[in-house]
């Protein structure tokens, strides 16, 4: 089994995708415009030029994305998204990367059960929590 987050940007995703391969170097796999599905689906579409569908890489994870109804109103309450980083140098690169226009909702720190842990909610509103664990 595998679980994979689908966001719906509502009108941003292509910003949103440009942004996660600057900050966190995602690879995208696939985009799709609502333009690209066949013509006779087309007529209750939003804006055809927006993003119907895309799934682009962080790490080793997923994630798909989408401009949804294009309502300009994404809401991400309830999720947070984790990046578990390789060194404490990398999670503070990925979470300022991360914090870029967003809001630090935890300034990265030193925690019971990690060497550097911070929260974040980036430009588009999506929770974040960077981490790097602590070594048994």
């Amino acid at each position: 089994m595998n679980v994979q987050p689908y966001l719906s940007f509502e009108g941003r995703a292509q910003e949103a995708i440009d942004f996660y391969r600057s900050a966190l170097g995602a690879q995208v796999e696939a985009i799709m415009q609502f333009k690209d599905a066949p013509p006779d689906m087309q007529a209750n579409m939003p804006n055809k030029d927006k993003v119907m569908h895309s799934a682009f890489k962080v790490g080793d994870t997923t994630i798909m994305a989408t401009d949804g109804q294009c309502s300009g109103k994404s809401e991400f309450s309830g999720i947070t998204l984790t990046i578990n980083a390789s060194s404490d140098a990398e999670a503070e690169k990925l979470f300022n990367a991360l914090a870029q226009g967003g809001k630090v909702n935890m300034p990265m720190a030193e925690t019971f059960f990690a060497t550097r842990f911070g929260m974040v909610a980036d430009k588009f509103g999506v929770g974040w929590m960077v981490l790097h664990a602590k070594q048994p």
